[in-house]
């Protein structure tokens, strides 16, 4: 799924629906239930859909792609054309730093951020720049392409913050959504692995006998370029082999292991009539990955008229609009907020120089060289971390039950305070008593975190241009009450990073109340035994 701003003429949308239709129920072994319908949904800022149009029982088959007909590595004419490129992956170059809001922290789809020395060597390709180069070709051969009805499908445009302009981005304020967006490297990128490829080799990624009036300068090649990358970010699936499913079982035997790409793929494809199912956090079917086929099957009964939805796993608002250009209600139940360290920091400052007795200023300047010797010895050292609730994950029939809650910060940020803490007494030492044993109490070191927390919290919504109230008021306006607009969509992703930060200050304030309730009964507690004995 990913909404997408193309103005094809319904009569078109249709026709194009019907031939992309024909053509995959006449792939060998392709199958496509008779109660199931592919409908025309852009009046909902959904492109295509799926729906029922009679009721569906749990367990159904929905419908079967042969493996034959994805478009990938292992069915594209491109690899036999030049195989060089495809001679075993390299490193990816194309994925970024895990911000660990998905269902596998380390799980993250491809990015346009890459690692330079790489972006120059376009002989140096990974999964991610190859489907890109797989799906220009097929894309270039225009009707002679056994892919053709499918690729007419794909949009030509998208809503991906990608491809926003930069008044559009600024709707996101301090979102850290914005830094991941990577236009310039995206653009880097495409430029050295893709376009280079693709004109050093033009003969092979056009038909025999087309004039060079009619392929497509530098500037053509990049835009189409980043649109077939678009498209895998929206449409692309993991291919992995039963075995790797049963792997990911054993880690997760209760959990649902979502149908999208994971990032780091060496099997990642284009598989038709699976990616026209749209998708949410609360969805009515799944996509089984077996030897010869995959299928799609029925979780539970489904309605006359219901949409058919898959499920792309535990996304924040963020990530689903940076990946697919669209938000729902019900993925709000994932919302991350990051914070970066230079606020706790900041935070963990104020409240060391607000303690009682202090006589001396600490010399920040030593406790920044102790945390540096920290980084280099174990070269553990987060620059943000991210706050999210807890949440239960779908159960069998892909529904979410109970409300999801913010629980407690990040045992890593608590770990990173911790060290930090031990450097600023280290540095202190016996020059000022009064801070040396209120780092050496653990109630007034947790006191310490918590404030320090707070205040960064604080700071960090400050950041925000608007405020969460105004926000709330201009999302109480859309209609139907799920944003579709760009603006709409920038504004639903900042507020609800205000909200889990908002539910972090009241999470915090709670346990410094608890704090300053155990602090009274240690106070108490020594007379309490005087009085016995």
């Amino acid at each position: 799924m990913a909404t997408t701003t193309d103005t094809v003429p319904a009569g078109d949308f249709e026709q194009q629906t019907q031939k992309f239709l024909e053509w995959f129920t006449s792939q060998p072994g392709a199958t496509f239930h008779k109660d199931i319908k592919l409908v025309d949904l852009r009046d909902k800022s959904a492109g295509r859909g799926i729906i029922a149009t009679a009721p569906i029982p749990a367990d159904t088959t929905l419908f079967t792609i042969p493996r034959a007909s994805i478009l990938c590595a292992t069915t594209s004419p491109l690899a036999k054309k030049l195989p060089h490129l495809f001679k075993g992956p390299a490193e990816p170059t194309v994925a970024e730093e895990s911000p660990s809001h998905t269902a596998d922290a380390d799980d993250e789809p491809p990015s346009p951020e890459n690692d330079d020395d790489d972006a120059e060597d376009s002989q140096s390709q990974d999964s991610w720049t190859l489907l890109i180069l797989i799906l220009m070709h097929e894309y270039l051969q225009g009707s002679s392409s056994n892919w053709s009805p499918y690729l007419s499908i794909l949009p030509h445009q998208f809503d991906t913050p990608m491809f926003w302009t930069e008044a559009e981005l600024a709707e996101l304020q301090a979102s850290a959504l914005v830094a991941k967006v990577g236009k310039d490297e995206a653009d880097k990128m495409i430029r050295t692995k893709i376009v280079k490829v693709v004109q050093e080799n033009e003969d092979v990624f056009y038909p025999a006998g087309t004039p060079k009036t009619q392929r497509l300068d530098e500037g053509e090649l990049l835009k189409l370029g980043h649109r077939m990358g678009s498209a895998i970010m929206a449409y692309a699936f993991d291919l992995a082999k039963e075995e790797d499913d049963d792997e990911d079982e054993e880690e997760e035997e209760d959990g649902w292991v979502e149908d999208k790409i994971g990032g780091m793929n060496d099997t990642m494809g284009m598989v038709p009539m699976a990616d026209m199912l749209n998708a949410d956090a609360v969805f009515n079917a799944h996509i089984n990955h077996g030897e010869a086929c995959l299928t799609a099957t029925s979780l539970r009964e489904i309605k006359e008229g219901e949409e058919i939805l898959n499920y792309y796993g535990p996304l924040s608002s963020a990530e689903l609009l940076r990946r697919y250009g669209y938000v729902t209600p019900n993925h709000a139940r994932y919302d991350v907020v990051e914070v970066g360290w230079g606020l706790v920091e900041g935070g963990l400052k104020k409240m060391v120089e607000g303690i009682k007795g202090r006589k001396k200023e600490v010399d920040w300047a030593k406790v920044e060289e102790l945390v540096e010797e920290q980084k280099e010895e174990e070269g553990e050292w987060e620059d943000s971390f991210v706050l999210e609730r807890q949440s239960e994950d779908p159960d069998s029939e892909g529904q979410v039950h109970g409300e999801a809650e913010f629980m407690g910060l990040p045992e890593e940020l608590e770990e990173q305070v911790k060290t930090y803490l031990k450097a600023v007494k280290k540095v202190v030492g016996t020059g000022d008593r009064a801070v040396a044993e209120a780092l050496g109490n653990k109630t007034v070191r947790k006191e310490i975190l918590l404030g320090g927390v707070r205040k960064a919290l604080e700071e960090r919504e400050g950041q925000y241009a608007t405020s969460l109230e105004e926000d709330e008021k201009v999302l109480a306006g859309i209609e139907g009450g799920r944003p579709t607009t760009r603006k709409e969509m920038a504004v639903w992703v900042r507020a609800g990073e205000k909200r889990i930060i908002r539910e972090a200050v009241a999470w915090v304030k709670k346990q410094e109340k608890e704090l300053i309730k155990e602090k009274g009964q240690e106070k108490d507690e020594p007379s309490a035994k005087r009085r016995k004995a």
